[in-house]
């Protein structure tokens, strides 16, 4: 489908990403599997269509990729090898050398289950819990001649916390990019349109209004509908927030938060504890409409 959108991948400020986007996009869907952008460049993508330019670019591509079974994955493997990407340590990363960029393909769905065995021993390191819930939810978004397909923010926001929790000490980068989408959330136009429509009642008539603890109301109350898919999913969420909002000064989270922001422990934890209020008033809502 033409797309006439005038945004460009060079405002992505990820080198060669139309060539490597091209090759995946050729390779998975002539293969019929379902995929979906992931990571810092599908926050480019949605902030990018909002007049919004990345406020970092990157060398990697994170793609979430549906999957089968072990032998599908080998396959998308052994085609994306004959468009020059090779194997590196890690099993599910590719590096092309003429375009200098890496690739990280995170197999999902079936082969979780089917394949569980050898889908652990191969891949003991990989973590992929989430994306088949966000991919449930994920939008399109026209770039260029393409359309890619991204997690909403708030399904960003669910697999950047799941992927912090598993590796705190390498991903520091994930709790910035949660906080930017609480940052700039109110600011998207589709967004404020949304907030004005359907969640007027967060908005206080006798003081003044903290955008920031709104939003992350908002982006709770939206993350909800992906949580609910999965008990293992909110589980695994709903302990990392209390870990991080019950004991204030030990919050790991709001550390890294105060570090970039003239804040206090407690604002940054409150913060938080918005997020978290918004995904228990509709995880309460939805209970009381079934019963």
């Amino acid at each position: 489908m033409k797309n006439t959108s005038n945004q460009t991948y060079k405002e992505l400020a990820i080198p060669h990403f139309k060539e490597v986007f091209d090759i995946i996009d050729e390779v998975l869907t002539e293969l019929s599997i379902p995929y979906y952008l992931v990571g810092v460049s599908a926050i480019a993508l949605e902030l990018l269509k909002n007049g919004i330019k990345p406020a970092r670019g990157t060398k990697d591509i994170d793609f979430a990729v549906m999957i089968s079974s072990v032998k599908q994955f080998d396959k998308v493997v052994d085609e994306l090898e004959r468009y020059g990407f090779n194997k590196v340590k890690a099993p599910w990363t590719l590096y092309h050398s003429d375009f200098r960029i890496a690739i990280d393909l995170l197999p999902f769905g079936e082969v979780e289950e089917k394949d569980t065995v050898n889908f652990n021993r191969r891949y003991s390191d990989l973590h992929v819990l989430g994306f088949r819930e966000v991919l449930e939810n994920a939008i399109e978004v026209p770039i260029e001649e393409k359309f890619a397909m991204i997690p909403p923010l708030h399904g960003m926001i669910v697999l950047k916390l799941i992927a912090w929790s598993d590796r705190p000490e390498e991903r520091d980068n994930d709790l910035s990019d949660i906080l930017m989408i609480i940052k700039l959330y109110h600011r998207l136009e589709l967004e404020w349109q949304d907030i004005m429509d359907h969640h007027f009642d967060l908005i206080p008539e006798s003081r003044e209004i903290d955008w920031l603890f709104i939003s992350a109301r908002v982006l709770g109350r939206k993350s909800a509908q992906i949580l609910r898919k999965s008990d293992k999913l909110l589980t695994r969420i709903v302990h990392l927030l209390n870990a991080n909002t019950l004991d204030v000064k030990n919050s790991a989270i709001a550390i890294e938060w105060i570090k970039s922001n003239d804040w206090s422990m407690s604002y940054a934890v409150k913060l938080l504890e918005e997020f978290k209020i918004g995904i228990d008033e509709t995880l309460y809502k939805s209970n009381k409409e079934l019963k």
